[in-house]
């Protein structure tokens, strides 16, 4: 495909960064142009968007289908019909010999909404499995799961990122912006020019903390105490909003006595944060005339993800600061499509539109548009970490499309050893990944540029990525993937390869659910920047700003939920006794399949680390740069010492983008949340020494 510029988005995280591609002549196939309209990054672009390209040449990604052809046999090059005709013999004859919850299914939060929506369709009508789940259950499913028990209604952000700069007080719990999304840190930078305070909690002096007015440092694993306690302030202090607390909530008798138990000087106890610095933050947010809350994977990624959530909306309700203009609770999804990803059946209990697949009336309205009966459809599935875990047990077969578990999951030494278990493994992915370079098969798919499809940013715009290539010759899209499949096991129709007609389908299975895309078109998303769900009819505006009049529930009110602080999953002991915590940086992305072949962003990253405090380096006899055995209960990882007083020294922090000796997902905990599944990657136990 040659040509002008075509708008589209970045492949990579929430944000979906409007850009334009060019068709260039060479090996780079295209060059990013920035695209200064679109309203989310207004052209600013990270070094991942600006570099996305160099994944699509030749000599990078897969162009032809792989086959091992023999047990502990070498994946060869094969033909599209020869790789097809073994991925649909696998799960076929796992499933006839086993039953159909033998074979399971792993989805990826950067897939498109049309190719979630297949994928989850395919599991359930053509296999016939309820064991499908995605990678994005370790994005945000435990502020998904607080959302729904105190709004009724999930979507990342119930305003859009425009709000930002206009509140009084932001409190940003557990994210770096900065090295995450570094084009939305501009909005902190003109909330402080507009006026507005910033809070920061986090326990390294990040980047995004260094532009703070004030820097929480807590102990990884406490901030529910942390949020409890602030909450315990407000009360105490008088500074609850009675009028809003009445008119707009319920159950604040008992979320405000669950609070009261976590007086300031027990919570500086827990958290290691002063209590005159806990009364500053509730001085700073409280004295604004409008705040909000935004969490990350900080709060979210622990065994008590949900309620430390929940902890925190009860603030944003206690104080007023939800359902009124500039104000409110939000959290910043990191998939590319994390959140059209599980609306729309790629999770384990979900059908598109974001329903209940328990809901009997859910079951009819789908089962009407695809056209089967509605107790043909399987109930609710593992969710992700669970279903990994089951492999090579009761799950014998997988198809993973669009994720890379062996780097992404906790306990990743095990989950690798369970995907090697498998009768039958099939991969469909734009590289050769750690997890792909395990499977029987493995198919070349199309990348963004390639292909036209939806996705739906952190603030529930639903945007269209625009085909601005033509991919290589042997490489085929995941939808035309999903139709060959689907025919080859006996269903022939029901499995369009157009994005657009997917997209249609997709529509009126949505119509009427919590995401209702109904009055959503590829039309429309071009004229307006984006549509904001739910939007249910074509003459329906779209809703940038959520529970502005009243909350999703039945009565129309907010849910206060009780909480009390608990200790994480595992605490630190003699044996143990330092906390790892993980995270990202900014050349990289996610479990770094891409990334890691990028030279621009191999140079800006080329490794793991260790982050250390100097007191904490003293005691074990590391200087900088010196390898660093970093040991858990679920194994041992090895990377060089990045030493800084940045970080609190009873803590140490590592990225998790890259496999082998320095895998951070190693040493994480697998322990869930009991609501939301979510694993608990941001706490564990573990000891460190010099690996000279």
């Amino acid at each position: 495909m040659t040509g002008t510029e075509t708008p589209t988005h970045c492949p990579y995280c929430a944000l979906q960064c409007g850009m334009s591609l060019r068709p260039v002549a060479g090996p780079e196939v295209a060059e990013v142009v920035e695209r200064t309209g679109f309203p989310v990054n207004r052209g600013a672009l990270c070094g991942k968007g600006r570099s996305a390209p160099a994944v699509l040449r030749r000599g990078v990604r897969l162009t032809s289908p792989l086959v091992r052809r023999r047990p502990g046999g070498e994946l060869e090059e094969a033909g599209w019909d020869e790789a097809l005709g073994r991925i649909a013999g696998g799960l076929g004859g796992v499933r006839a010999a086993h039953g159909a919850d033998a074979v399971g299914v792993f989805g990826g939060g950067g897939l498109t909404n049309e190719k979630a929506y297949a994928l989850g369709k395919f599991a359930r009508v053509v296999l016939g499995t309820s064991q499908i789940d995605y990678n994005g259950r370790f994005c945000m499913s435990s502020a998904a799961a607080a959302h729904q028990r105190a709004f009724g209604l999930d979507r990342g952000l119930p305003f859009p990122l425009e709000d930002i700069p206009r509140t009084g007080c932001v409190i940003l719990v557990g994210s770096n912006l900065a090295e995450t999304m570094p084009p939305a840190l501009r909005y902190l930078t003109e909330l402080k020019a507009n006026g507005g305070r910033l809070i920061v909690i986090d326990p390294r002096r990040t980047r995004t903390a260094e532009q703070a007015d004030l820097h929480l440092a807590p102990r990884p694993g406490t901030d529910l105490a942390l949020a409890l306690g602030m909450v315990h302030l407000v009360v105490a202090e008088g500074r609850v909003d009675e009028e809003f607390v009445r008119a707009r909530t319920r159950g604040w008798e008992e979320a405000r006595a669950g609070a009261m138990a976590h007086w300031p000087e027990l919570v500086e106890r827990i958290c290691g944060v002063p209590v005159a610095r806990l009364r500053e933050a509730v001085e700073l947010f409280c004295g604004a005339e409008s705040g909000m809350v935004l969490t990350a994977r900080g709060p979210e990624q622990q065994a008590k993800g949900t309620d430390t959530v929940g902890a925190w909306i009860n603030f944003c309700l206690a104080t007023g600061r939800a359902g009124r203009p500039l104000s409110g609770y939000g959290c910043l999804t990191g998939q590319g499509n994390g959140q059209g990803g599980r609306e729309h059946g790629q999770k384990a209990d979900q059908l598109p539109g974001y329903r209940k697949l328990t809901d009997p009336a859910a079951r009819r309205h789908v089962a009407e548009v695809w056209g089967v009966d509605p107790e043909s459809l399987p109930g609710p599935g593992r969710s992700a970490y669970e279903l990994l875990d089951a492999l090579g047990q009761d799950v014998r077969a997988l198809l993973v499309m669009g994720s890379n578990p062996v780097v992404s999951a906790p306990h990743a030494s095990h989950v690798e050893r369970r995907l090697a278990s498998l009768d039958f493994l099939a991969v469909a992915d734009v590289v050769l990944s750690e997890t792909a370079a395990l499977a029987d098969v493995v198919l070349p798919v199309t990348q963004w540029a390639e292909e036209s499809g939806t996705t739906t940013n952190l603030e529930g715009r639903v945007v269209l990525r625009r085909r601005a290539l033509d991919p290589p010759e042997g490489v085929r899209s995941d939808l035309e993937v999903l139709h060959a499949l689907a025919g080859l096991l006996g269903h022939g129709k029901g499995f369009p390869a157009d994005p657009a007609e997917v997209f249609e389908e997709l529509r009126r299975a949505s119509a009427g659910g919590a995401a209702d895309y109904a009055g959503i078109t590829y039309e429309r998303i071009a004229a307006e920047d984006g549509v904001f769900w739910p939007c249910p009819d074509a003459d329906h505006p779209g809703t940038p700003r959520l529970f502005l009049d009243r909350f999703a529930t039945e009565d129309g009110r907010a849910s206060f939920v009780p909480v009390v602080h608990r200790a994480a999953a595992e605490e630190t002991d003699r044996e143990y006794p330092v906390v790892l915590t993980t995270g990202r940086v900014v050349a990289q992305y996610q479990s770094g399949a891409q990334t890691r072949r990028v030279d621009e962003l191999n140079a800006a990253a080329p490794g793991p680390f260790v982050e250390l405090h100097p007191r904490l380096a003293e005691r074990i006899g590391v200087a900088e740069g010196e390898p660093v055995a970093v040991t858990s209960r679920r194994g041992r990882a090895v990377a060089p010492a990045r030493i800084t007083g940045a970080i609190r020294a009873d803590t140490v922090f590592m990225p998790f983008h890259w496999p082998g000796e320095g895998r951070a997902n190693t040493l994480t905990n697998p322990a869930l949340d009991p609501v939301s599944r979510m694993p608990e990657f941001k706490v564990c136990a573990v000891r460190l020494e010099a690996a000279r």
